[in-house]
């Protein structure tokens, strides 16, 4: 059986992941958080408590104790290469342990001792500098699941909440780039893993998804573009094919206020603003990053490691506590399908 504890990496140390974890934890019962083990250094975590005057007991603990001593304290995997920081004073040192809590959560949800993996903040510029070869957080994820000679998959990054969920078919690429990257395979290879795993993990049993257009007016018959005809369409058409209620494409500009938004559960956009900016002007505090598409379930806060105010005790725990809500309820939903 499946553990319902949820594994919290650290996040880098220097960050605000370690205060907004100790925060979480005192807002369990007020925010009815699922259990959760936080993955890192106990000294280093304590030293933000004492700093912030967090008054947290935190508790070393193994897997299978960590979610019985959740509720009277914070259980925690010791991670080895994990260690104390400087708050706001990101390190390269802190490199080794910050990878390898990502590496602990994984092996701990595909080992069955956690049913979800939600993952504090990471500094990529720090893990570069430390020699770490992958793209970002998602990728390297992607790269754990594919160890052991099983296929890598592919990721898909949905911004999740509330009122509003979305996806951007491309990302973290210039503007510039992404007509020629954006193809009916992709869309369509990307709206199928979004059905998926609505439908396994949200408990959504006919997921709808609208498509919006590349162009101003989803290219307005071909006068501002041609890609929404000759790309974007078709790719509606293939997923309408394959059983999946896709619709579109939209012009972006009408998909977002709140009549539209009940005509569908997951916008999927063709670049990263069109997506984000929506949903961070809806949902800025509370919205959710979540990796579609990888065999364990993954959520994180949807923001970044906020170097400048972390040790100063006012950033918000809002996200990491949707994170947490969300990953617990993505899991309840993934046991009920395998009954």
């Amino acid at each position: 059986m499946r553990n319902h504890l949820l594994a919290l990496t650290q996040g880098d140390p220097a960050g605000v992941g370690p205060e907004l974890s100790l925060m979480a934890w005192l807002l369990r019962r007020q925010q009815s958080l699922p259990a959760f083990a936080y993955l890192g250094s106990a000294t280093g975590l304590q030293a933000v408590a004492d700093r912030l005057g967090l008054p947290v007991p935190l508790r070393n603990a193994g897997w299978d104790e960590a979610e019985a001593i959740f509720d009277e304290a914070l259980p925690v995997i010791e991670i080895a290469g994990a260690r104390p920081a400087t708050p706001g004073k990101p390190d390269p040192a802190n490199a080794a342990g910050v990878i390898a809590a990502i590496e602990a959560g994984v092996a701990a949800v595909n080992d069955g001792w956690a049913a979800a993996l939600v993952t504090n903040p990471i500094a990529k510029s720090v893990l570069y500098a430390a020699g770490f070869s992958h793209p970002g957080h998602t990728e390297f994820l992607a790269e754990l699941a594919g160890r052991g000679g099983k296929t890598v998959p592919q990721p898909v990054m949905m911004i999740w909440s509330e009122g509003l969920a979305v996806v951007p078919v491309t990302i973290h690429v210039p503007l510039a780039a992404v007509p020629a990257l954006l193809t009916t395979e992709l869309i369509v290879a990307t709206g199928r893993i979004v059905a998926a795993d609505l439908a396994r993990r949200f408990g959504i049993t006919r997921p709808r998804l609208a498509l919006s257009g590349l162009n101003p007016h989803a290219g307005e018959g071909g006068a501002l573009g041609h890609e929404d005809d000759a790309v974007v369409a078709p790719a509606v058409a293939e997923l309408r094919a394959l059983g999946i209620e896709a619709s579109g494409p939209y012009p972006a500009d009408t998909m977002f206020h709140e009549r539209a938004r009940a005509g569908y559960d997951v916008a999927l956009a063709m670049y990263h603003d069109q997506a984000l900016i929506p949903i961070k002007t809806i949902a800025f505090d509370e919205g959710v990053n979540v990796t579609l598409g990888l065999p364990f379930i993954r959520t994180s806060p949807d923001h970044g490691t906020a170097f400048d105010i972390a040790g100063k005790g006012i950033a918000r725990p809002d996200s990491l506590c949707a994170a947490l809500k969300l990953a617990g309820r993505m899991a309840e939903a993934e046991r009920k399908q395998r009954k």
